[in-house]
């Protein structure tokens, strides 16, 4: 039982049953606003001025420039967390960790790191709700603030700073976004870029992914009578439909990238290019 002089985040990570909260809760707070100051500011600012003409006069609506923040705020969220995973893995004590081990690793590290995660998530849930309402990206914000807010038990930091490595393709998807809106589409750079951003979706959320969320459902089968529930759907209905939905990207994505390019080359020989097809969720 804390003391009646303890602060609100410790009254309420306790209530929660987080324990490392209240260590790491001026990161979340500082990422989320970090983010949102991006997103509202810098995103707009520099790209008025390092793309006038793409950002500032063919972007129509406010709906189009707030997409285009938002791929900013992603491309710099996954150049901090994709080496701060990699590091976090790196500290890892050597030697086969059991599955117990797995389950419950922490490190101050490994608070910094989901901190920042949650922080994100948070801002991705909030603006889905403001700008979008759509019910996808709002699932997909929330499902993925609360899988790193929860950890702060702590629990599947192990598992978590892996599954983060997923954004690595997300780097690659949104610069495929950005030659689109700056005038590149079916430019040898988009061409390679597709290539790559096929390879990392499927090295790194489709197999690698896969035997991560084999390493999930072990663990969570060994400690499911020590966690509460809500932990068992959260992580492991939450991670299987995850995987479903990469997979029915990778196939669309595909399909896409093929006819893309397959217009853009009856274009070059004289016939009528129409209209893009975009991926799913490219925009």
């Amino acid at each position: 039982m804390l003391a009646e002089s303890s602060s609100p985040i410790e009254r309420l990570s306790e209530a929660l049953g987080l324990s490392e909260l209240p260590s790491h809760f001026a990161t979340v707070v500082a990422s989320f606003l970090g983010f949102l100051f991006i997103h509202q500011v810098i995103a707009p600012f520099l790209s008025r001025k390092l793309f006038p003409v793409a950002y500032g006069e063919k972007l129509k609506g406010r709906l189009g420039k707030n997409t285009w923040a938002i791929h900013v705020v992603s491309q710099i969220h996954i150049l901090i967390v994709v080496p701060l995973a990699l590091w976090n893995i790196s500290q890892e004590p050597e030697g086969h960790l059991s599955v117990r081990e797995k389950a419950y690793l922490w490190t101050d590290a490994s608070g910094t790191l989901h901190g920042i995660i949650s922080g994100y998530f948070l801002w991705d849930s909030l603006d889905a709700i403001v700008h979008t309402i759509d019910v996808g990206f709002v699932a997909h914000g929330i499902s993925c603030f609360l899988v790193y807010f929860l950890s702060f038990r702590p629990f599947l930091a192990y598992v978590g700073r892996r599954f983060i490595l997923w954004e690595t393709s997300t780097f690659f998807l949104n610069i495929h976004w950005f030659l689109d809106k700056t005038g590149r589409t079916g430019t040898t750079f988009q061409l390679v870029n597709g290539f790559i951003l096929l390879a990392t979706f499927f090295g790194i959320r489709i197999v690698y992914g896969s035997m991560i969320s084999l390493e999930l459902y072990s663990i969570l089968s060994e400690v499911k009578d020590e966690v509460p529930p809500v932990y068992l759907l959260v992580y492991g209905v939450g991670n299987g439909l995850l995987q479903c939905l990469n997979w029915f990207w990778f196939s669309k994505m595909i399909a896409a990238l093929r006819k893309r390019f397959e217009k853009t080359e009856q274009t070059a020989n004289g016939a009528p290019s129409g209209e893009h097809q975009r991926l799913l969720g490219w925009q």
